[in-house]
């Protein structure tokens, strides 16, 4: 075959793969564990991106009432708890953190203009952090891009766009994690093609494995703190000795 020949071939292929990424698995990847009416509902942050060039929206369900999943939300950040997800990838990239897998007690309190340190302070120059612009305890805290700060405060908007962690209850006993990003709506074209190729798959990785983590860790405090069930009653209603509970074994 000829070079040119294969130069064709190969931009085909190249062509067909990214029709079929684009088309099937990257919807996929945007949405992963929700469902339409998580797609059409306007959620928390939403408004202050309101044109965003792409939107992800994943969600998880989680056997905890919302009040219990909410401090490990608070502690999110690399001065702070981490981000649940894979430590050896975050690190590879520079970001010193440290996923904790237990509650810390000097983290049980955010508010509005707090900055969460994507990486360490020194590493990026700085500039790997993001900023709270919205805080409803225990519901939603939507963070927004340091170049944003200004915009937000003067006219309410954030173009650079927003990473919102959601808790939509269920019940009493359940909640569902929702995670949404808006991504900006200046974006230059070599931008868009990054967050299309890298950034989208990437940030799909490690954030699944965030909530699933959070799921992970949520529930198990809530069964840490539920009281142990009462031994069953024996005859008549008294309360079986060793002798019988071993005799019915």
């Amino acid at each position: 075959m000829k070079p040119s020949a294969k130069a064709s071939a190969a931009a085909a292929a190249l062509g067909l793969a990214t029709s079929a990424y684009g088309l099937v698995v990257r919807p996929k990847l945007l949405t992963w564990g929700s469902d339409p009416r998580d797609l059409d509902r306007e959620w928390p942050g939403d408004a202050l991106t309101p044109t965003p060039h792409s939107v992800a929206t994943r969600a998880i369900e989680i056997d905890a009432p919302a009040a219990d999943v909410w401090p490990w939300i608070l502690q999110v950040g690399q001065d702070r708890g981490g981000f649940y997800s894979y430590t050896w990838l975050e690190n590879l990239f520079g970001a010193q953190i440290t996923n904790s897998e237990s509650l810390l007690p000097d983290y049980e309190k955010r508010k509005v203009g707090d900055t969460v340190w994507l990486a360490a302070r020194k590493a990026y120059g700085g500039r790997a952090r993001m900023l709270i612009a919205q805080l409803e305890a225990p519901r939603s805290m939507v963070l927004v891009y340091p170049n944003d700060a200004d915009a937000f405060i003067g006219e309410g908007r954030a173009v650079y766009g927003t990473w919102a962690f959601i808790l939509d209850p269920l019940d009493e006993g359940r909640t569902r994690l929702v995670m949404r990003t808006r991504a900006g709506e200046w974006d230059s074209n070599a931008r868009r093609l990054l967050d299309f190729a890298f950034w989208e798959p990437a940030h799909f990785v490690m954030e699944t494995r965030m909530m699933r983590t959070i799921k992970a860790l949520a529930e198990r405090s809530k069964s840490r703190e539920a009281p142990a069930a009462p031994p069953s009653p024996g005859l008549n209603g008294a309360l079986p000795t060793d002798a019988q509970a071993l005799q019915g074994s």
